[in-house]
C-alpha cells in the first residue's frame, strides 16, 4: 500500500470521526430540547428528583417514551363519558362534607378512566402514572396529590399530609387530567370526533367549569 494512499484513508477516517463527534454534539442539545419541550413541568420535576442530573433525568423520560410512546389511546363512547363525568361531580359534591373521601374516589376514578383509555391499569399505579406522563405531561401532578393521599388514607394515616385546602388543590389539578382524558384523541375514528361534536356541550369544561368553584365555595360558606 502506498504511502499516499495510506494517508488518504487516514485522512477518510478522520474525517468520518470528526462528523460523528460534531453530530452527536448537535443531537444532544436538541434531544433534550424536545424532551422539554414535550413533558414540560414534568421535566423539571424529573430533574429535580435526580438532584439536578440532567442526564440522568433525560434518560428516565426518553426511556418512558421509548415504552409508551406508541401507545394509541382508547376512544369512549358518549355514554361512557357522560358516565364518568356524574361520578366525577358526585365526588366533587362529597367534598362539602367528607373531602378526604372525596380526593379517594377521584384517585379511583383517575385510575379506571385512564384505565378505559388504554394506559396501564389493574392497580399498576407507576407504570399508568409514567405511561400517562408521556401523553398527558402537564396534567399528571394532580393524579399523584390524590393518589397521595388515597395512599395515606388505605394505610390509616391523615390525609397523606394535606390540610384541606391542600385537597382542594389536589382536586382541582386533578380534574384537568380527567378533563384532559374525557376529551377524545387525535387518534379516535371519525366517527367518534363526531359524536364528541354532538355532546361537546355537556363535556366541555366550559359546562362542566360551574360545580367545581360551586361545591368549594358552599365549603368555604359553611365553615365561616
Amino acid at each position: 500500500m502506498s504511502t499516499g494512499l495510506i494517508i488518504a484513508l487516514i485522512v477518510i477516517v478522520a474525517v468520518v470521526v470528526v462528523a460523528a463527534v460534531l453530530t452527536l454534539r448537535a443531537r444532544g442539545p436538541r434531544h433534550g430540547a424536545s424532551l422539554k419541550r414535550r413533558f414540560g413541568p414534568e421535566y423539571d420535576r424529573a430533574v429535580a428528583r435526580h438532584d439536578g442530573d440532567t442526564k440522568a433525568a433525560e434518560r428516565e423520560l426518553a426511556e418512558r417514551v421509548e415504552r409508551h410512546g406508541a401507545l394509541r389511546e382508547r376512544p369512549l363512547e358518549p355514554v361512557e363519558r357522560e358516565r364518568y363525568e356524574v361520578r366525577w361531580t358526585a365526588a366533587q359534591e362529597r367534598f362539602v362534607d367528607a373531602p378526604r373521601e372525596a380526593v379517594v374516589e377521584a384517585d379511583r376514578l383517575l385510575a379506571e378512566l385512564a384505565g378505559a383509555r388504554g394506559f396501564p391499569a389493574d392497580g399498576h399505579y407507576e407504570d399508568q402514572l409514567a405511561a400517562l406522563s408521556v401523553h398527558h405531561a402537564h396534567h399528571v401532578e394532580g393524579y399523584r396529590r390524590v393518589h397521595r393521599v388515597a395512599q395515606a388514607h388505605a394505610n390509616g394515616a391523615h390525609n397523606g399530609g394535606m390540610g384541606t385546602e391542600e385537597m382542594r388543590e389536589a382536586m382541582v389539578e386533578a380534574r384537568a387530567l380527567f378533563d384532559d382524558l374525557l376529551q377524545p384523541s387525535r387518534h379516535d375514528s371519525g366517527r367518534h370526533h363526531v359524536d364528541a361534536d354532538a355532546d361537546v356541550d355537556r363535556t366541555s369544561p366550559a359546562r362542566r367549569g360551574h360545580h367545581t368553584p360551586s361545591v368549594f365555595h358552599r365549603r368555604q360558606a359553611k365553615e365561616s
